[in-house]
């Protein structure tokens, strides 16, 4: 079954003469389960096009299906309802709070959903457990290394258990020993059911996925 459907879509920025287009008529499908890496070279449109997937940019044409669906945002709150009920993002460079513990950094994931306390804080402490770093739930993120710090990130896309994880270069800030780490973990979560894309320029990363799409400069 299709999780994404993406039929020619197009993206621009500026204005004017100085309109650059970044993705011309691209079209993508992703199906459920599957661990899709996108490449291409710097410039190609891979990070805009997974902020488009994420609802944290917008096609300027095209059509997008989730599920089957046609997505449309009217205004950015659509974006993050959506985002909030079926998304989970990786960035490269992590984005945790420092001045919140590593519990409270993958916690605030739940925040606004609607179950309880008692499986906020269940949940937290399974994803925890899983990513190997219950020891470090106290600490803040100035206290850790990068592999540490990236498998909190992991911990707060995956602990509200998303239809879909984005993660953009998730290795690219890391060693080379630890992006086996993480790339281990990512694979056993795909093992597991989760759907993944995984924007990397990095060719043995990509060679790990059950996919590869290139983008290409037009």
């Amino acid at each position: 079954m299709s999780l994404i459907v993406l039929e020619n879509i197009c993206k621009s920025y500026g204005k004017g003469t100085k309109i650059v287009s970044v993705l011309d008529h691209v079209n993508l499908t992703v199906e459920e389960g599957e661990m899709l890496a996108i490449t291409g070279k710097s410039g190609a449109g891979k990070t805009t096009l997974l902020d488009i997937i994420g609802a944290i940019d917008y096609a300027d044409e095209g059509k997008y299906l989730f599920n089957d669906k046609t997505v449309r945002f009217r205004q950015t709150s659509d974006g993050v309802r959506f985002r909030r009920a079926n998304i989970g993002v990786i960035v490269q460079h992590f984005a945790l709070i420092d001045d919140f513990n590593v519990f409270d950094n993958i916690g605030m994931a739940l925040w606004e959903s609607r179950i309880s306390e008692k499986e906020k804080n269940r949940r937290t402490n399974e994803i925890l457990d899983r990513l190997e770093i219950s020891n470090l739930k106290t600490q803040y993120p100035p206290e850790l290394s990068g592999g540490e710090k990236q498998r909190v990130a992991i911990g707060r896309a995956i602990v509200k258990k998303p239809a879909l994880l984005l993660a953009d270069e998730p290795t690219g800030a890391l060693d080379a020993g630890t992006e086996k780490v993480i790339m281990s973990i990512l694979k056993s979560l795909h093992e597991e059911g989760v759907s993944m894309i995984i924007v990397t320029h990095d060719l043995e990363v990509a060679a790990q996925c059950s996919r590869v799409f290139e983008l290409r400069k037009h």
